[in-house]
């Protein structure tokens, strides 16, 4: 396995065990360093031990389905849907790599919203 394989498979196992709800397995890639950021509330999570703390103590039950992963290299951003107590949010993460570690991720969420009936002849619906 060459370094984008083993980082795309640390992903993976990222998000596998977010959805499983483990904790420490949720939280192996990141560095012990890492830094996350939540621009939408202005919140910065310093350390793997601050980052997973703020996720453990989430009160909502949480579900994780991955849509698609891309990247190379440092950077690597995933598209999920994250349902909390069964409400699907939509959400972007940029993960930046040291090595094989996160030192570096933003997240974004975005819920679902009704199509204008205006742009009804112009677009597809998306599953």
């Amino acid at each position: 396995m060459d370094a984008d394989q083993r980082i795309r498979a640390a992903i993976e196992a990222h998000w596998r065990a977010s959805d499983a709800g483990e904790v420490e397995a949720e939280h192996a890639l990141y560095a012990t360093d890492a830094v996350l950021d939540y621009p939408q509330s202005g919140e910065r999570f310093r350390g793997r031990t601050a980052i997973a703390a703020q996720r453990g103590g989430h009160p909502a039950e949480r579900r994780f389905t991955v849509q698609r992963i891309s990247g190379a290299g440092e950077l690597w951003v995933s598209e999920c849907i994250i349902t909390y107590d069964g409400a699907p949010t939509h959400s972007v993460s940029i993960m930046q790599f040291t090595g094989e570690e996160v030192a570096h991720e933003t997240q974004y969420f975005a819920d679902p919203f009704p199509a204008p009936e205006s742009r009804a002849g112009l677009a597809e619906r998306m599953r």
